[in-house]
């Protein structure tokens, strides 16, 4: 089950750091939807909040190695 659909969430903010962190891996990608479990209109909207959140520099493109 979508974690998302679960809680009946309609839309992701992407200034909520801590939920997007946890669908990014350590070295920065976002987590695919067969890892994840999320449904497919959440997950795009997840990458759009998660791409919106690096460009204003909430969450880092990459880990520093």
């Amino acid at each position: 089950m979508c974690r998302f659909c679960v809680d009946k969430v309609d839309d992701i903010n992407y200034k909520d750091v801590k939920t997007l962190m946890s669908f990014v891996s350590e070295r920065g990608k976002i987590t695919p939807r067969r890892i994840s479990g999320v449904c497919t209109p959440h997950q795009k909207r997840l990458s759009e909040a998660i791409k919106q959140a690096r460009n204003i520099a909430l969450v880092p493109f990459a880990s520093r190695m």
